[in-house]
């Protein structure tokens, strides 16, 4: 499209209005279908669109709401064919998007496939209109073109929605000034200073999303991980110029991410980046009851290595040490008034006092004042709050977590509560365990388990059985 005059006073910097239709909102599997841009720079206004083959099929959904279907796509170029016009197109503007997540992050996919570390500064026009009308509650795209008079030709289409998005931006600038929209849109954009001896591009690549992240220094030693609902809010605050001369941010010369669906996943990968450089203990112990007569139950101390702990229907209590499981079962027994000798942490000989019951700490199962039967229910019952979860599925399974959005879907694999990895697309799941059952057995980690155990009784995720995987064989086999 030619040049279209405009009022050169209404922009400070080159713009790109951009808006983008997709096969569904997931960054991981779907694809765009259109692109459509208006450039705004001195130069006047330019207009760009082009539909795009996203190389799969366009859902019934996705065509009802955009008027796109598998067809119309099936003859037009790949991102790969549009990306170097595309990106000529971009560099040097403000990207200005509604939801400027969403497009900016499927364009930085999309430039990914294709090796091109996409970066532009991008502005939200949805934060950008709570910002000038906090009087206003609601402010969706529908209801900006409501509000201000906006004429559409179509919605869900990708030029027209760009279109929009400028005749937003000169209806604000008409009633409030462009300098009043203008001094709204840095603390918006933000500048983002970082310390000299950092990458200044990590500032456009920390995700806004949740994930963990992980300080590491010039020997690759980690300094600090952390898990955050927003990855990129919570880094650029530790890197703060006020903060430049802590001993973190000076040792820093690394940082790594990992973006995750939700808060399960984000602390799933904490664990993971702390346990590279702080492994798990040779064994892991619990304690484990037996029943020596009828009713007379007594705790025995088990170990087993990582790679080979499994929880019995009977264990209680999960330690890395054996003096952990031993201090563990002593403060129990003080608290519950058990026998010491009926636990074996006393060397009393037998029908002798132990030393709890010469402290009148103990009820006198060791002097035959107490049943074994009756001390063996209340050792039960003591023993309750601490008895670990025997897993309740039949081998592997996944974990559907969804971020808020419904931008980000993640499978998480467990088998006996080892966690094997995640994966952002169902489909990538058959290579994920092929690979993870030829590489070494997976390990049981405590942390892991009380994460999961944790998110389970929660009903913040869900379980789905891998049918479709019913023959591969268990990893804790």
């Amino acid at each position: 499209m030619a040049d279209t005059p405009f009022d050169a006073s209404l922009i400070q910097e080159p713009l790109v209005f951009i808006d983008l239709e997709t096969t569904g909102a997931n960054f991981a599997v779907d694809r765009i279908i259109e692109i459509g841009l208006v450039e705004v720079d001195q130069n006047g206004v330019r207009e760009w669109s082009s539909l795009v083959d996203p190389q799969q099929p366009i859902s019934g959904f996705i065509t009802g709401l955009t008027g796109i279907d598998t067809a119309m796509t099936a003859t037009a170029p790949r991102f790969a064919e549009l990306a170097p016009a595309l990106l000529e197109r971009l560099q040097g503007r403000l990207l200005v998007a509604h939801n400027a997540r969403f497009d900016y992050g499927f364009l930085k996919r999309e430039f990914a496939r294709l090796g091109i570390a996409f970066r532009s500064r991008s502005l939200c026009t949805v934060k950008l209109s709570r910002r000038l009308f906090p009087q206003h509650h609601r402010h969706s795209l529908a209801v900006l073109i409501e509000r201000h008079g906006i004429h559409v030709d179509a919605r869900h289409r990708a030029l027209a929605d760009a279109r929009v998005l400028w005749d937003v931006w000169q209806c604000w600038s008409a009633s409030l000034s462009p300098d009043a929209v203008w001094a709204a849109v840095p603390d918006i954009v933000g500048h983002v200073e970082l310390p000299p001896h950092l990458d200044p591009a990590l500032a456009d690549d920390l995700p806004e999303s949740a994930g963990a992240f992980a300080f590491y220094d010039g020997d690759g030693k980690l300094l600090h991980s952390a898990r955050s609902a927003n990855v990129r809010r919570q880094v650029l605050g530790l890197l703060a110029p006020a903060r430049w001369e802590s001993t973190l941010v000076r040792a820093t010369r690394r940082i790594e991410w990992r973006e995750c669906a939700g808060e399960f996943g984000a602390r799933l990968n904490d664990i993971a980046f702390s346990r590279a450089q702080r492994p798990l203990p040779a064994e892991l112990y619990t304690w484990r009851l037996h029943e020596r007569a009828l009713g007379d139950f007594r705790p025995e101390l088990v170990a087993a290595a990582p790679e080979n702990f499994v929880i019995d229907q009977d264990d209680y209590g999960l330690y890395t040490s054996r003096r952990e499981a031993l201090l563990a079962l002593r403060k129990l027994a003080e608290a519950n008034h058990l026998c010491f000798s009926l636990l074996g942490l006393g060397d009393a000989a037998e029908g002798k006092p132990c030393v709890a019951f010469r402290q009148r700490a103990c009820r006198g199962a060791c002097v035959g004042k107490e049943s074994p039967a009756l001390h063996g229910a209340r050792l039960q019952a003591a023993l309750a709050r601490i008895r670990l979860q025997h897993w309740p599925h039949a081998g592997i399974v996944r974990y559907i977590e969804r971020d808020e959005f419904g931008l980000r879907e993640d499978h998480h694999l467990f088998d006996h509560w080892r966690w094997l990895g995640s994966v952002a697309n169902a489909a990538d799941i058959p290579a994920h365990l092929t690979a993870a059952i030829a590489d070494a057995p997976a390990a049981f980690d405590p942390e892991i388990y009380r994460v999961l155990n944790r998110f389970m009784q929660s009903g913040k995720i869900r379980a789905v059985a891998l049918d479709s995987l019913a023959d591969t064989p268990a990893l804790s086999d």
